[in-house]
């Protein structure tokens, strides 16, 4: 965890904390708002993904890429504590991507975004865009690995998306509501593992839609295919 997000004050009395965590998310709050309104400027919808370290997020990415990086614009913002190793297998796609290192931070937040947005406008800038062109038809947001800090942090996105893989077990929604509270989409990936992980879909779904009746929910494997079309359809209603 991390000393950004509070996940970490002690010797703090409980006035004081909600104090410092009231001020910080009212300041990130402000700068989401304005990222969403630089992003809807650059002609793009924004997808906040969240999940644990391994539910398969770039590979999901990778294989989106593949399936729509001839027919729309991508730009990725990848979040991760140390290294360029995400943002290289993206950019290994022909796709723009910032990486964003926190340095030791749990999650990403607004203002480290607004940075990560203003060089992928310039990524986009380089080539061929005007600056009065549309830069990305859409933008991912990767955020750390972490179901717990990032569902406090509201980037500036459009819908935000879950992803629990099947080798972390069908309870992650009972166990995390916060975060699937606020969730748009919920999607189950590592769906070709079924057959050798006790994880129960109906189990899944069921707890993640009591805590949000409205969310959809996916199930799929990037790898195989199974699945996956539903995640290309919900991606290119978002965008028209």
């Amino acid at each position: 965890m991390c000393d950004v997000c509070g996940c970490q004050l002690t010797g703090t009395s409980n006035k004081r904390l909600v104090e410092v965590n009231q001020s910080l998310l009212e300041a990130n709050d402000r700068q989401g708002d304005a990222n969403r309104t630089h992003i809807e400027r650059m002609g793009a919808v924004a997808i906040n993904l969240i999940s644990s370290p391994g539910a398969g997020k770039t590979t999901l990415l990778e294989h989106t890429i593949d399936a729509l990086g001839s027919e729309l614009r991508i730009g990725v913002v990848e979040g991760d504590i140390e290294t360029e190793r995400d943002a290289d297998r993206i950019r290994a796609k022909g796709v723009a991507a910032v990486q964003l290192t926190t340095g030791g931070a749990c999650h990403l937040d607004a203002p480290l975004v607004h940075k990560g947005l203003h060089a992928l406008e310039d990524q986009a800038n380089s080539k061929q865009e005007t600056a009065e062109g549309k830069k990305y038809d859409l933008i991912f947001i990767e955020n750390v690995g972490n179901l717990v800090c990032p569902a406090t942090f509201y980037l500036g996105e459009h819908k935000r998306v879950i992803l629990v893989s099947v080798p972390e077990g069908s309870d992650k929604p009972a166990k995390y509501p916060t975060t699937f509270r606020g969730a748009d989409l919920f999607v189950i990936t590592k769906t070709d593992l079924l057959d050798y992980f006790d994880f129960s879909l109906d189990e899944a779904d069921k707890e993640a839609g009591r805590i949000q009746p409205e969310l959809e929910i996916m199930h799929l494997s990037a790898t195989t295919g199974d699945g996956f079309s539903a995640w290309i359809d919900w991606l290119k209603k978002l965008v028209a």
